[in-house]
């Protein structure tokens, strides 16, 4: 089939070929996706495609069995993902009180002492790790968490809520 045959095969069979696409599917855009993958696999074989051999009848079948396979992917999706949210989730508590304001805190500390403290404290780096990993030399870490901590405590000494020890619980 040459691409002049092609064209006007295209041109005479797209909108035909989608409406009975659309009646198996029930999907239009869905319809015309699989229509047009077919017609782009058929493309691909113009050369040994023959107009007396039900071309029509081709990409139709090839359209159907691409709109089954789509079908039986989001199949197999829906179910894996119904089969993962069945598990227990773990509960997660709600952030303390005490949580909250630390992270209030944190927030109007200058962002190279939040990340020291937050690394060191939290996350439990040791102060190479923290260096390694934010750029800085181990002085200039050691500088931002006493400087953090200080600016921290300042800012945790005007808020009230505190533990059964006297603590704030992070």
């Amino acid at each position: 089939m040459t691409p002049q045959e092609f064209d006007a095969f295209y041109a005479a069979s797209f909108s035909r070929l989608t409406g009975q696409l659309y009646a198996i599917t029930g999907n239009w855009s869905e319809a015309q996706d699989v229509v047009q993958e077919a017609f782009i696999r058929a493309w691909d074989r113009r050369r040994t495609f023959d107009p007396d051999n039900a071309p029509e009848a081709w990409i139709r079948t090839t359209a159907r069995r691409l709109a089954h396979s789509r079908w039986r992917r989001l199949a197999r999706g829906l179910h894996l993902a119904g089969r993962h949210h069945r598990q227990e989730s773990p509960t997660v508590e709600p952030p303390t009180e005490e949580h909250l304001m630390l992270v209030t805190a944190l927030r109007d500390l200058p962002e190279a002492q939040r990340s020291a403290l937050v690394l060191h404290h939290m996350c439990d780096l040791s102060v190479e790790q923290v260096a390694a990993e934010t750029g800085a030399s181990v002085s200039a870490v050691k500088s931002r968490l006493a400087r953090g901590r200080a600016a921290l405590a300042a800012v945790l000494a005007d808020q009230t809520p505190t533990s059964e020890e006297g603590k704030l619980r992070v």
